[in-house]
Formats: structure tokens, C-alpha cells, sequence
């Protein structure tokens, strides 16, 4: 898999704004949810990325979300992505490679900590709405679709699908107008653990020959 899934979704967010619609249902619960996760000291997220690209096999593999704070840590089988608090480190497993990032707190930052994506709503890049409701493992959830305003945005929308009694992420599929599909599916969260910094440091003498590339403007 070339791309994380959180490297699509930024891509995804990277359009520009020509106004929207919003439903006052589906910010009603956004914000409930934004509000609640980051309420928490820390997260940890296991989940399955499910990649569908037209005329291939659906590809499958399980991934793990930590963020304590400002420090993050994106993990896949292929990738990793190390925030520190000083660099942004994008471990490509596969190449030997990994490519360091100058940190940016901007709006038009390409890297974002997991939690920040759940501010999606607040864009104003994008129209959404409750599209439906259905009944998910005894669960009542509710759909909600984002949809860019760019005519021009290689992806048709994102879709997010949420607990709607005590609100909860559970999936988040982005669909590219090319009929390619990715989404993570939430297999389990985790509040509140305590973790060691260094688990969000890369730590590149674990891997000899490793190629670097500091793209960092200092």
C-alpha cells in the first residue's frame, strides 16, 4: 500500500473552499464527538484499512493510532508515521526510507495529528449531512457524508459512520471519483493510558543502511 490512510484523508482535505451547506444534525453530533475525544489525555486506536482499487483484490491490512498530547504515532504494515514534537518522521517500511517533516500548526500543514481530522466539519471546504441511520452490532449508528465543494477534487466524498447514542467514531471510507475506495474501520479505542515519549521517536539505528531524507527547511 503506497499511501496511509491518514496521508489520503489529508489529501482529501486539501481542497479549497467555495462555500457550503450544513446540516445543524450532523454538526450536533460532530461536535459532541470532537468535544469527547478531546476531552482525553490520550488515545488508542486499532483498526483494519481496507483498500478497493477498480479491477484489484481487496487489500486488508490492521494499523494502530496513539496520540498522547502533541506526540503521535501512525503505524501500518508498510508505513509509520513518528510525531515528536519537534520533527514529523514517515518510516516507508518497505524502501528502508524515512523522510523527515518540519512540524506546521497552519491550516494548510500536509501532515495532521489524527485528532485534527476529526475537525473535517469545520471546513468550510465541504457540505455534509445525516445521509441515514441503521442498526450496526445492536448499535444504532448514523451515516454522515462530506462532500467537497471543488468540482475539480479527485475524491467524491467521505463518509463517516458514528455512534449515535454516545457518539463514536466506527468508520471513515473516502471514495475517489476514480471508483477507488479507503476506509478504516475502528476495532477498538483506548483512553487515558499513560505511554513513554519514546514510543513516538524514530529511532533510525534500528534499522541499518536505512535510507533519510530531511526535507525540514531549517
Amino acid at each position: 500500500m503506497k499511501n496511509t490512510f491518514l496521508l489520503i484523508l489529508v489529501s482529501f482535505l486539501s481542497v479549497q473552499s467555495f462555500g457550503q451547506s450544513v446540516d445543524p444534525a450532523a454538526k450536533k453530533i460532530l461536535e459532541r464527538l470532537k468535544a469527547d475525544y478531546e476531552s482525553h489525555s490520550s488515545m488508542e486506536i486499532d483498526f483494519d484499512l481496507v483498500l478497493d482499487l477498480p479491477e484489484s483484490p481487496t487489500e486488508t491490512q490492521s494499523g494502530k493510532i496513539v496520540q498522547s498530547g502533541e506526540f503521535y504515532k501512525v503505524h501500518l504494515a508498510d508505513q509509520a508515521i513518528y510525531c515528536d514534537g519537534t520533527g514529523i518522521y514517515v518510516h516507508l517500511i518497505d524502501n528502508n526510507e524515512v523522510q523527515i517533516n518540519d512540524i506546521d500548526d497552519g491550516d494548510d500543514s500536509e501532515m495532521m495529528s489524527p485528532k485534527d481530522l476529526l475537525r473535517v466539519y469545520e471546513s468550510e471546504a465541504f457540505e455534509y449531512a445525516i445521509t441515514g441511520e441503521a442498526k450496526e452490532g445492536g448499535k444504532v449508528v448514523k451515516y454522515i457524508e462530506f462532500k467537497p465543494t471543488d468540482a475539480d477534487s479527485e475524491y467524491a466524498k467521505l463518509k463517516m459512520t458514528v455512534l449515535s447514542k454516545k457518539p463514536e467514531l466506527k468508520s471513515m471510507t473516502i471514495f475517489g471519483k476514480d471508483g477507488s475506495r479507503y476506509t478504516i474501520q475502528v476495532k477498538s479505542i483506548l483512553f487515558d493510558k499513560k505511554y513513554e515519549k519514546s514510543i513516538f521517536e524514530f529511532d533510525a539505528s534500528k534499522y541499518p543502511g536505512i535510507r533519510v531524507e530531511d526535507l525540514r527547511l531549517d
